[in-house]
């Protein structure tokens, strides 16, 4: 009785593997670089115009005020000697509240540069991600990932939908 109970079990559990193994294999997985999809996007070139349009005109403006500091420093330089000591203080002051008005731009500069940028590509990243949804249905994938990111610590390979997703963009390149 117990080695037919046994016997029964052991083919349950093998049933169960196979049946396991199967649901497995059901699973399509697909990847795609999506940065490189992104890139290659029609209005890409307007965006890399525009940020650069905008870079510019923060630099512009920080170096004026570098310039400003640059004078300041070496009027300070040259007539220091003949200053009374109130007057040389405030000179001091004025240098260094332009250089933490310096820094503070460049901490805000770069906050509004990553703003910017992120204003500009979501409507490419949601058009993006839109196709690869269509995608995913089309071919029923179970799973896209990004195949440049380190999500996946093991692959057998998956199926690069690049070529699918960039047909449906209309992208011929």
């Amino acid at each position: 009785m117990m080695k037919n109970l046994l016997k029964v079990l052991a083919i349950v559990v093998l049933i169960a593997v196979a049946a396991t193994t199967n649901a497995q294999k059901a699973t399509k997985i697909g990847h795609i670089d999506f940065g490189k999809l992104l890139e290659q996007m029609p209005g890409q070139d307007t965006v890399k115009v525009v940020m650069e349009k905008y870079v510019q005109e923060l630099q512009g403006q920080l170096q004026s005020m570098q310039s400003e500091l640059e004078l300041k420093g070496t009027d300070y330089q040259k007539n220091s000697t003949g200053m009374s000591s109130i007057i040389k203080a405030t000179k001091e002051k004025e240098i260094t509240d332009l250089q933490g008005r310096i820094e503070a731009f460049q901490q805000v500069a770069q906050q509004d540069i990553q703003t910017k940028q992120s204003e500009l590509v979501k409507p490419f990243v949601e058009k993006a991600k839109k196709a690869i949804g269509e995608v995913a249905k089309e071919g029923s994938y179970s799973y896209i990932m990004n195949a440049v990111e380190d999500l996946i610590l093991y692959s057998d390979g998956g199926d690069d939908v690049m070529p699918l997703v960039k047909k449906k963009l209309g992208i011929q390149i």
